[in-house]
C-alpha cells in the first residue's frame, strides 16, 4: 500500500489556544487545512512512530470524517496501533485515562470542548502527551512553527475503517483496535469513589436527580455509571444520546444554556441534586434544590472534603486553581496545611504540578475540575465525587456548602462574558488597563483601595518556564478582587471575561443575592476598563 507525499503551502493562524486548534467546520473543511495540522503533528512529536496512538472526539459534526483522515495520516507517518473510540467517540477525560492506562505516546482528541456543534458552527483538535494532558506550550508552540513552514503531508489511500465494531484491523502495516469508549474510564471510578454508598443513595427512596448529558459525549458514560453500575432510575440521564449538533443547543452546563436542568431543581418538588457535563465531558455544573454551586465553591468544598472518597482517603498533597478562580480553595489549603497554587488558564498548567506530586485535586472557575487520576478536568468524575460526598454526609447540596461557609467564609464570585466583540476593541481594551496599572495601586476606587495591580505572569515551579500576560489582576486591600481576560476558547471575535469576586468572613451576611453583592465591584470594573465606550456592549451576554 503507498503512502503518497501530498505537496501543500501552509495556512495562517494554526497557532493552538489553551485547549488546541478551534475553526468553524467549514475552516477545517477546507483541502489541506485539517492535513496540514495533524501532519505537523507527526513532525514534531517523533515518538508516535512506532508508537500508540489514542483517537477520538466528542461526535460533534465532522468528527467522523476527520478520524478517517487522521487514521490513514497516521498509517503513513509509521504509527504502529491507534487506539479508537467506538463510533469515533472518547469523552476528554476518557482520552487521557486511556493514554495513561495503555501508555501511548500521546492522543488526538477531536472537540470544540462547549462549543457548539453542527455544519455552520466548530470543531477543534488537540494533541495529548503522553503523560495524558494537554500539550504544554513548548509543545504547541512547535506544531504552530511547523504547520507555518509545512509543504507536504503523508496520507495512504485506504477504505474507511469500520468505527463502530469493537475489535481490530489493518490499515497498511498499522493495527486500528476499535474499543469500547466507556470500560477503562468507569473501572476508574469505581476505584476512586464508594459505589455502595452511592448505591445506598439511590434506593433510599429520598434522593431524586438528573445528569443533563446536553446531547453531547458523556451520555454513554453517564448512563453506563449512573443508572447500569449505580443503580439510579432509568432516565435519570437526560439528553444522553450524542448528536452531531448537540441537539441544536449550546452544550455548555452553566446557568444559561441548561435551564431545563435548572428548572427541574427548583421549588418545593426541585430534585436533590442536578449535574450537567460539556461537549466533550471535562467541564461539570452542580445544582441542589435551589441551590447553584459555584465552580470555585466546589472545588473548595471537595478539598475540605476529599478523604470522605476512598481514592483520597489519605488526603491531598495540595491543591492548585486558575488565577481567575476564586480564592476559596487558598482558604481551605491553608487550613489543612497544603500548598495551593495560583496557575494561568489552561488545564495543561496543571499537569507539571500533578507529574511532580505537588497537588492532588485542582480546578478552573469555568466549571472543570478534576484530580490526579487523569490529566485532564473531568465532568463525571465531579459529579461522582459530590454524589459520594451527599451519600456520606446526608446532607443537602445546600447545607453542605452553607456549612463549608460557615468553616471558611464565603468568597462571592461571578463571571460576566462579553461574547464575539470586535478583536481590535477587546485588544484596546486590554493594553488601556495594561497602561493604567502602575498607577493603580493607592487609589481609592469607591469604597475599595486598590492593594496591588499587574498582568499575572507564572513562573512554573517544576520546569521554570515563563508563561506572561495571562491577565488582569486588580486586588484591594480587603481582599476582593477584579480579573479580566480575553478568553481563547471562541472562534469568532474575541470574549472578554470579567470576574469579581468579594470575601465575607460573617456568616450573617452569607445568604445576599450574587450579583447585588457584587454590583459595586461590577460597576468599578465596567467603568475602569471603559467596557460599554470601547465595545459597545451595555451588559454581558452570559453571567455566572
Amino acid at each position: 500500500m503507498q503512502a503518497p507525499v501530498i505537496s501543500t503551502t501552509p495556512f495562517d493562524g494554526q497557532k493552538p489556544g489553551t485547549s488546541g486548534l478551534r475553526k468553524k467546520v467549514t475552516t477545517f473543511q477546507q483541502p489541506h487545512y485539517l492535513e496540514n495540522f495533524v501532519q505537523a503533528i507527526f513532525d514534531t512529536q517523533t515518538k508516535l512512530n512506532g508508537g500508540i496512538l489514542a483517537l477520538g472526539g466528542d461526535g460533534r459534526f465532522y468528527n467522523r470524517e476527520a478520524i478517517q483522515i487522521i487514521l490513514r495520516m497516521a498509517a503513513a507517518n509509521g504509527v504502529a496501533r491507534v487506539l479508537v473510540g467506538q463510533g469515533g467517540i472518547l469523552s476528554t477525560p476518557a482520552a487521557s485515562c486511556i493514554i495513561r492506562k495503555y501508555q501511548t505516546q500521546g492522543g488526538i482528541i477531536l472537540s470544540a470542548s462547549h462549543n457548539p456543534g453542527g455544519p455552520d458552527e466548530d470543531f477543534g483538535i488537540k494533541f495529548n502527551i503522553d503523560a495524558g494532558g494537554p500539550a504544554p506550550e513548548s509543545v504547541t508552540n512547535a506544531i504552530y512553527e511547523r504547520t507555518r513552514s509545512i509543504d507536504q503531508y503523508r496520507i495512504i489511500d485506504a477504505d474507511p475503517v469500520d468505527l463502530d465494531q469493537v475489535g481490530e484491523s489493518r490499515l497498511g502495516a498499522m493495527i486500528v483496535q476499535v474499543i469500547d469508549p466507556v470500560a477503562d474510564y468507569a473501572e476508574l471510578m469505581s476505584s476512586l469513589f464508594d459505589f455502595e454508598a452511592i448505591q445506598q443513595l439511590f434506593n433510599s427512596g429520598h434522593f431524586r436527580m438528573r445528569f443533563d448529558a446536553m446531547h453531547a459525549v458523556t451520555g454513554p458514560y453517564a448512563i453506563e455509571i449512573l443508572e447500569h453500575r449505580l443503580g439510579a432510575e432509568p432516565g435519570t440521564v437526560m439528553n444522553g444520546v450524542p448528536l452531531e449538533d448537540f441537539g441544536g443547543g449550546h452544550p455548555d452546563p452553566n446557568l444559561a444554556h441548561a435551564q431545563a436542568l435548572v428548572a427541574l431543581t427548583q421549588g418545593p418538588d426541585g430534585l436533590d441534586f442536578g449535574a450537567a457535563s460539556d461537549g466533550d465531558g471535562d467541564r461539570n455544573m452542580v445544582l441542589g434544590r435551589d441551590f447553584f454551586v459555584t465552580p470555585s465553591d466546589s472545588l473548595a468544598v471537595l478539598a475540605a472534603n476529599a478523604q470522605i472518597a476512598p481514592g483520597y482517603k489519605r488526603g491531598i498533597a495540595g491543591v492548585a486553581r486558575s488565577m481567575p478562580t476564586s480564592q476559596a480553595a487558598d482558604r481551605v489549603a491553608e487550613a489543612i496545611g497544603v500548598n495551593c497554587f495560583e496557575t494561568p488558564t489552561g488545564w495543561k498548567f496543571f499537569g507539571n504540578l500533578l507529574d511532580a506530586g505537588k497537588i492532588t485535586l485542582c480546578g478552573e472557575e469555568s466549571f472543570g475540575t478534576g484530580s490526579d487520576h487523569v490529566r485532564e478536568k473531568d465532568g463525571l468524575w465531579a459529579v461522582l465525587f459530590w454524589l459520594n460526598l451527599l451519600a456520606v454526609k446526608r446532607q443537602s447540596v445546600g447545607e453542605i456548602v452553607r456549612d463549608h461557609w460557615r468553616r471558611f467564609g464565603r468568597n462571592y464570585y461571578t463571571r460576566h462574558d462579553y461574547e464575539g466583540i470586535d478583536s481590535e476593541a477587546a485588544e484596546g481594551l486590554v493594553n488601556h488597563l495594561r497602561i493604567l496599572l502602575p498607577s493603580l495601586p493607592g487609589q481609592q476606587l469607591g469604597a475599595f483601595k486598590v492593594a496591588f495591580a499587574d498582568d499575572f505572569a507564572y513562573t512554573d515551579p517544576v520546569d521554570g518556564s515563563v508563561a506572561e500576560q495571562q491577565g488582569i489582576r486588580i486586588g484591594f486591600e480587603c481582599g476582593s478582587r477584579i480579573v479580566l481576560r480575553l478568553s481563547g476558547t471562541g472562534t469568532q471575535g474575541a470574549t472578554l471575561r470579567v470576574y469579581i469576586e468579594q470575601y465575607e468572613a460573617d456568616s450573617a451576611g452569607h445568604d445576599r443575592p450574587v450579583q447585588e453583592a457584587l454590583a459595586p465591584l461590577i460597576l468599578i470594573a465596567r467603568e475602569l476598563a471603559q467596557i460599554e465606550a470601547r465595545t459597545g456592549r451595555t451588559e454581558p451576554d452570559v453571567m455566572t
